[in-house]
């Protein structure tokens, strides 16, 4: 009987989580396809400084090109989304006051993707294109494909989107009793460790562009763990106050 019962506790699970995703990737589709019937607005407004036009090598870059600025665009939109139904499909596990204070954490992983986004765009990516350009100025003459042009944009800004999520994500593991301070501090060496192999993999080779990259990465990391004792420090006190 309770093989049973666990089996159908599994079927629940596993249907629940399937539905979670489902919902997920609507959202990402609809997203995508708003997207899409702006695209070219939103092409004009990213490739407003530029000198020159883009350049395609066959028909099919205009559409890779417009599949990816809209498919970024998806992602932005569903995060907070997704980030929900993460909550949903946990929150029978969680009391009424872990419920409320762990809710907050999906407006905050917006917030941050954005401003990891805006970080990109409008700090790291401008830095780096003008030393390509500089490095590049008296020796050749640069022709952007829009395929190329759009990679390269995408890879300055959407991971620091991500891993601007740090302080969000550690809140909500913390809350859930996956992580805490002490994990966090111990992990500290080799956490700033791989924080200084992404930042000099992601930018280019003088140690100006490393430093803006590696100084906010590590503020990041600091903040995760104030957070982290903040939140760890209240979970302990309202298991003390819990009635036996």
């Amino acid at each position: 009987m309770t093989k049973d019962v666990n089996d159908l506790n599994l079927v629940g699970h596993l249907e629940e989580l399937r539905f979670r995703l489902i919902r997920t990737l609507i959202t990402f589709v609809v997203s995508m396809i708003a997207a899409f019937l702006y695209v070219r607005q939103i092409y004009g407004w990213l490739v407003r400084d530029l000198d020159q036009k883009l350049v395609i090598l066959g028909p099919t870059d205009v559409v890779w090109v417009y599949f990816m600025i809209a498919g970024v665009v998806a992602v932005t939109v569903t995060i907070p989304v997704a980030a929900y139904q993460v909550w949903k499909f946990v929150q029978p596990a969680m009391n009424r006051e872990t419920q409320r204070a762990t809710l907050l954490f999906i407006p905050g992983m917006a917030a941050l993707f954005l401003t990891g986004i805006a970080f990109g765009y409008f700090i790291l990516y401008p830095m780096v294109l003008q030393f390509m350009m500089s490095t590049a100025a008296g020796d050749f003459t640069a022709m952007y494909t829009a395929q190329r042009y759009f990679s390269f944009m995408i890879h300055m800004t959407v991971p620091f989107g991500l891993l601007f999520e740090m302080p969000a994500v550690v809140m909500f593991l913390t809350r859930l009793g996956i992580l805490n301070p002490h994990r966090l501090a111990k992990a500290r060496k080799m956490s700033y460790f791989i924080l200084v192999i992404v930042a000099v993999t992601i930018t280019p080779p003088d140690i100006l562009s490393d430093i803006v990259v590696i100084v906010p990465l590590f503020l990041l990391y600091e903040i995760s763990i104030g957070i982290s004792k903040a939140v760890y420090r209240k979970r302990l006190r309202l298991q003390d106050e819990a009635p036996l």
